[in-house]
């Protein structure tokens, strides 16, 4: 649900108007804070991936306008959105009056000093902020975990759960061990972003993906598959012993408090379970039987478990 600003704006301006909720900072605060170094903004997820934006200038505007400094051209950005300050004591980002709002970490901020590793999202893109007295390492640290992680949820991606599931395998089949692969989506995915919108869906991708994190074993895989499908790679389990924990993690999201500004919104997954076997030896096999069996839920009526 679209946040109503304070007061719409359609220019590139500083905000220096009456805002609904003064922030007010301590100058001791600034004033003892460490000399920024170097500072800068790396796209993790959105459109540009990888694109870093340094911020040396002492003011940056970010929006959907082509005269935004950091444009990001989404209908869900405002065109004046955000404002990057840097003070050289500090960096500090101001929300512009936007109609979604601006987060830093997942939560709905006026105005905020920024630390190194802080996660902002404008619109549906996401920035890590890196700042420190090696830029150039922790940027190129940065790029390496995009070729494995999920910027969004924040678990591995399918990249990186294809070249996973091969060694996995390789394993299973050398040692002669167990080894399932539980595919699952969300249900109605698609109703939850018309009705809420696509941030909303975002929202309910990245607490889904940390719910289920929470309760996987350290050695198991867990990756976003695509959009809103899931996969989870389980070494040394068997077939019976996987259907058990797919239909306890069923269970964990039915029951889970998904919100999104302040709405609830019931979400329940299905679930298919596929397992090393004679018929089933490859990657590609054990992919495609988990997929099967998923599908085979969903046309069961949803939120259940098949294989």
């Amino acid at each position: 649900m679209p946040r109503v600003p304070p007061k719409p704006t359609d220019r590139l301006v500083d905000s220096d108007r009456v805002r609904a909720k003064t922030v007010v900072t301590s100058i001791n605060k600034i004033t003892e804070q460490a000399p920024v170094k170097e500072a800068c903004l790396v796209v993790i997820y959105g459109s540009d991936l990888g694109r870093k934006y340094n911020l040396e200038a002492p003011a940056l505007v970010v929006g959907r306008s082509s005269k935004s400094d950091i444009q990001i051209d989404q209908e869900s950005v405002s065109r004046a959105h955000s404002k990057i300050v840097n003070t050289g004591r500090a960096i500090r980002i101001r929300d512009l009056g936007s109609t979604n709002g601006t987060y830093v970490n997942d939560e709905l901020i006026d105005e905020r000093a920024l630390e190194d590793g802080d996660f902002i999202k404008i619109g549906r893109t996401i920035f890590k902020f890196l700042s420190g007295g090696n830029i150039e390492r922790a940027y190129h640290e940065e790029i390496y975990r995009l070729t494995t992680v999920d910027g969004l949820t924040q678990i591995f991606n399918k990249r990186y759960f294809q070249e996973c599931i091969e060694r996995e395998i390789a394993r299973a089949l050398r040692y002669r061990r167990d080894v399932s692969l539980v595919m699952f989506d969300i249900d109605h995915f698609k109703q939850v972003n018309d009705t809420h919108g696509h941030l909303a869906g975002d929202s309910v991708l990245k607490a889904l993906a940390a719910t289920v994190k929470n309760k996987i074993r350290r050695e198991d895989l867990f990756a976003r598959y695509g959009g809103e499908e899931f996969a989870i790679v389980l070494p040394e389990i068997d077939g019976h012993n996987a259907h058990q924990f797919a239909e306890k993690i069923r269970r964990i999201v039915e029951a889970a408090d998904f919100r999104f500004e302040g709405v609830k919104m019931d979400v329940t997954i299905s679930l298919g379970v596929a397992v090393l076997d004679q018929q089933t030896t490859d990657a590609a096999g054990l992919i495609k039987h988990a997929d099967e069996r998923l599908y085979e839920a969903k046309n069961a009526g949803r939120n259940c478990v098949r294989g």
